[in-house]
Order: C-alpha cells, then structure tokens, then sequence
C-alpha cells in the first residue's frame, strides 16, 4: 500500500486527457476499468456523469482514469482497446475515443475492429498520429503500468475506484447504489 501511495501522486503527469478536474483538489479518484467490460460500460454510461456533476466539475474531487485489461473469454481485445485509449490521449482524445469505444463495446468486443469503432472520434490527422502511437513501446509500456498499479491497489474487478483523501486509501467497487458511494465520499471529504 506504501509504494502504491507514492506512485499514484505520480500520475497526475501522465498524458493529457487520462483526468478530468483539479489536481489540487482535496481527493483523488483513480479509476481502473476494462473497455471490454460490461460493468464498465454501465459505470461510464450511467455512473460517470453523476461524479463528474457531484465531485470534479465542484472541484471536491481529481479523477484519473487508468487501463486495467483483463484477460480470457470475452476479452480478447481489451489490450487493443486499451493501447488505442492510451495512444489517443497522446493527441488529448483520451475521452473522446474511450467514449465511442463503450458506446461501441457490443460490436467490435466480439468482431475484433477496434479501430474502426474508435478512429471516427478523432480527425484524419489524429488518426494518423494515434497509428504511429500504436508502434511506440511506450504507449503498451503505459497500459502495463496501469494495469500494474491496479494489482499494487489490490483491484480485483472492473470498475473499481481507489479513492484517496490526506494520504489514506479507501477502494470502492459497488455501483449497485450510487447513494452508497456518495455517502462514503462526503464522510471522506468531511474529515
């Protein structure tokens, strides 16, 4: 937990667009989820909105966003999904393109074309950059490292948030009731 909480505040120098809100504010978010998980893209698509609404847009809370691929049946082309994320955040579509990726999880999560359900969120020279991105070991050095710092956070299932207030860390992971998780990061915030 001592070497995870060194590593988070290094996040925050990542690339652009892989956070939402001020990093000064008084907690940090940080996300782990899977472009080919479907509790993830429930979370996205119905859970995001209200944390960005209650905590980042007020400034209360930091989000980071971070890859966590899972493996085996089902999520073949996580890892693709992902280098696509993490290279679009190179050019700042990071939001954009994991936006059309969710929208699109149904698709190409079993065809395999995740280019094709991604490029349209960028410009024609975006896409181009995010190809040549593709090639670079940095980019799959960065999903790596992602995905490193969730098993260091003891993340054992997608979405999972670590929310970390004054140095202490609390993960979160059931989106069942979105009060619940509210309830937790105002007593987190009131103290």
């Amino acid at each position: 937990a001592l070497a995870l909480a060194v590593m988070l505040p290094c996040l925050a120098a990542g690339p652009e667009g892989k956070s939402m809100g001020n990093p000064a504010a008084p907690l940090r978010m940080d996300l782990w989820d899977d472009f080919t998980c479907p509790h993830c893209k429930h979370f996205r698509e119905q859970i995001l909105s209200k944390i960005t609404a209650d905590y980042v847009t007020p400034g209360k809370a930091y989000l980071v966003f971070h890859e966590f691929t899972l493996t085996g049946p089902g999520h073949e082309h996580s890892k693709t999904a992902s280098m696509y994320a993490a290279a679009a955040a190179h050019v700042g579509k990071y939001q954009q393109v994991a936006d059309a990726l969710f929208l699109t999880q149904s698709s190409w999560a079993v065809t395999g074309k995740v280019w094709e359900a991604m490029s349209p969120a960028l410009t024609a020279v975006e896409q181009k950059k995010v190809q040549v991105l593709m090639l670079d070991p940095t980019v799959a050095a960065e999903v790596q490292h992602d995905l490193e710092l969730g098993m260091a956070a003891h993340v054992n299932q997608t979405p999972t948030v670590v929310l970390t207030r004054k140095g202490k860390q609390t993960p979160w992971s059931s989106w069942t009731d979105y009060g619940l998780f509210q309830s937790m990061v105002d007593l987190l915030l009131s103290k």
